[in-house]
């Protein structure tokens, strides 16, 4: 790989020597010159002493990621293997739980490469790259990967077109043998149906795992379950399987109602006791309080950004007009379930979110539980956005 050297400017030379892996434009003095995505920069202070080694790969707001501190570590094979074998041993409880058969096995720059993240469903193997850049190591990674693990099948997707679309040019199946459809998997004892070739997205977000499971475990039973932008359905899998009353899941996107209802299926639950919607959760919000509808358990976890032809949703600008939505149709004594993966803003922030929208209401609330990322999604210290997922449990007191 070609090699690059970047002059940092002196005020940020500290917070990378510290640890800080996300290589910024404006921490760069000749940020302007043109440099291949997948080259190595050699980050040098103004004396031109050696920083760190990392490369360049354009992703949101970062021009690169931190590799290593030594400057002679070659940025290959066995170099990639190393980092490999390290996130597998992090997470070797996982590889012998037979009621958890899907999680993640590399996080990014919490295991070291910034740009990367792989999971594992049951004997396949998902990489995704962010960045053109980390793409271009793509050869390596893979042969690291191989050589350090046994696999059924391995699959890739591509995050980072400039437009934030997914690139589906090809197809996502790169070797070994291709994955049944659906893949089944299990977490804590549930069965989730999984697509590994069907776009973007696999049918299951693997990073609420522990959400979903308290849920089942000390919320459901006997209660009635709102479950809002609800993609494929799997917190309301966890609800009826805790022995929820009846589940209700709205989500916009068509797919939701046969994603939804295979995920039910494949766990023996009744369909009649549940309720699918397609429709745009905030007009939803707007019929519930019409009908006088209450519920038990409301669920919040919007993406971060979304458009629909009529509105823009924004997690930082609209979580709070949100949660007054869900508040006016939560019976006092229960339960929100609030979450968000936007890595814009801290747990903090996301408490005064929590804070307004029950004091415009004049409402008053008690916080139950708070959840970041789980174990397998590891995250650095250094690096506070990477632990993007926050997730409260709000009891409504009034």
């Amino acid at each position: 790989m070609h090699e690059t050297q970047l002059i940092i400017k002196p005020e940020f030379v500290d917070t990378y020597k510290k640890g800080y892996p996300l290589i910024s434009k404006e921490s760069i003095v000749n940020s302007n010159q043109h440099i291949d995505e997948g080259s190595i920069l050699i980050l040098l202070d103004e004396k031109k002493k050696f920083i760190l080694k990392g490369y360049h790969g354009v992703q949101n707001k970062g021009y690169g990621w931190v590799l290593s501190s030594n400057k002679d570590e070659k940025i290959d094979t066995t170099f990639f293997s190393k980092k490999i074998n390290s996130a597998i041993e992090y997470r070797k409880e996982f590889f012998t739980n037979n009621n958890t058969t899907a999680f993640r096995i590399f996080n990014g720059e919490g295991d070291g490469i910034g740009g990367l993240t792989i999971d594992y469903f049951n004997g396949y193997y998902l990489l995704t790259w962010y960045s053109l850049g980390i793409y271009e190591f793509k050869s390596e990674i893979l042969e690291a990967l191989k050589r350090t693990i046994s696999y059924k099948g391995i699959y890739q997707k591509k995050r980072f077109d400039s437009k934030g679309k997914y690139l589906n040019d090809d197809n996502d199946f790169i070797c070994g043998e291709e994955a049944p459809t659906p893949l089944l998997v299990k977490e804590n004892g549930a069965n989730f149906a999984i697509y590994l070739d069907d776009g973007a997205m696999v049918g299951v977000f693997l990073d609420q795992r522990d959400v979903r499971k308290t849920i089942r475990d000390k919320y459901a039973k006997g209660k009635t379950v709102l479950n809002t932008f609800s993609y494929t359905g799997a917190f309301s899998i966890f609800a009826a399987l805790g022995s929820s009353s009846k589940t209700t899941s709205v989500d916009l996107a068509k797919r939701s109602l046969p994603k939804t209802t295979e995920q039910f299926q494949i766990n023996n639950i009744n369909l009649k006791d549940q309720e699918i919607i397609v429709e745009d959760v905030f007009n939803y919000f707007k019929y519930a309080v019409k009908k006088n509808l209450l519920f038990d358990i409301v669920v919040l976890d919007p993406p971060s950004f979304a458009r629909s032809k009529k509105r823009t949703f924004s997690a930082f600008k609209d979580y709070v007009n949100l949660l007054k939505e869900a508040i006016q149709i939560t019976k006092k004594g229960g339960i929100i379930v609030a979450s968000t993966n936007s890595a814009n803003f801290s747990m903090m922030t996301f408490s005064d979110f929590i804070s307004k929208a029950f004091r415009e209401l004049k409402g008053k609330y008690e916080i139950k539980e708070r959840f970041s990322l789980p174990k397998d999604f590891k995250v650095l210290d250094k690096f506070k956005e990477g632990n993007y997922l926050k997730v409260v449990f709000i009891k409504k007191l009034k």
